[in-house]
């Protein structure tokens, strides 16, 4: 069996940098003697997850104990209501939000204080949303879109509320292009002015453009990640749409007997997939 690696994949800049700055504070609080915990899964990687409680990072299910702890915002971001009560317990507060995640809180944030109605194109329970959410609270109107049917209903309410407001779509990081054009075009149907902001993170656009490279040259393809990534899962989406035989593995347990049938397979990774994890999968297919 032939390997083919999509050119880009695995961890992208804001996952690494999650990853680095909660494993540096688990060694200086350990040699502190106080515990470091999560705002919740750093990032969407069952692996990583595992690793980092190994040493020592738990998710928070309540405040925290003692004013050494430490507590870790995970890379996509908390609403700044909760930061601040988080803060005021007097915690020692690591922010690993990634950098674009944080670029669109702001961008929200300044938005909705100059009367701005916010769509964000992404989905409503993920966690960057609702940290956006957060953020847009002074919007007189704010709203996350999931499909371009969802955000042309929204819009068409608030037509008949206001049909000269001013309106701003900003899009969820982790977001296919197409997705998030087509949110655009469904609220510019009523606000043609609507203003665009890209805020999609290029990491996203690089591997799905990367996938769809290596597509052809392959007869089944591999997407390694987590299933609770949204990146990873949009990933699957595109490679179902080639029409080749594709799965989703969280790990090497999860490389399909049947994949032997094929003499090439492509790998291609979310980016909140660790190298470990890929290395294990490609030693997997190579072993059936």
């Amino acid at each position: 069996m032939e390997i083919i690696r999509a050119r880009t994949l695995g961890f992208c800049m804001g996952v690494k940098r999650a990853v680095e700055l909660a494993c540096a504070e688990a060694r200086r609080a350990g040699e502190r003697g106080s515990s470091v915990f999560s705002t919740g899964p750093l990032i969407h990687n069952p692996k990583v997850l595992d690793d980092l409680k190994a040493i020592g990072i738990d998710i928070l299910n309540k405040s925290p104990q003692k004013s050494e702890d430490s507590l870790v915002i995970c890379a996509h971001g908390i609403n700044p209501e909760t930061e601040n009560d988080l803060r005021e317990s007097g915690c020692r507060i690591i922010d690993a939000t990634c950098p674009n995640v944080k670029a669109s809180q702001l961008k929200a944030q300044e938005l909705s204080r100059t009367g701005y109605c916010l769509f964000l194109a992404g989905e409503a329970e993920h966690a960057e949303i609702k940290g956006i959410l957060g953020y847009a609270r002074d919007a007189p109107f704010c709203i996350a879109a999931g499909s371009a049917a969802e955000a042309e209903k929204k819009a068409a309410e608030l037509f008949k509320i206001d049909n000269h407001a001013k309106t701003a779509v900003l899009g969820q990081t982790t977001i296919s292009e197409e997705e998030y054009n087509s949110v655009c075009e469904a609220v510019k149907k009523y606000f043609p002015d609507a203003e665009i902001i890209c805020t999609i993170c290029t990491a996203t656009g690089n591997r799905l453009n990367a996938l769809r490279e290596m597509i052809d040259k392959a007869d089944a393809v591999l997407i390694a990640g987590g299933k609770e990534s949204a990146n990873t899962r949009r990933l699957l989406s595109a490679a179902q749409e080639s029409g080749k035989p594709c799965v989703l593995a969280e790990s090497a347990a999860d490389v399909p007997v049947s994949f032997s049938e094929y003499k090439t397979v492509g790998i291609s990774a979310g980016a909140s997939t660790p190298d470990s994890v890929i290395n294990e999968i490609e030693q997997k297919l190579l072993k059936l």
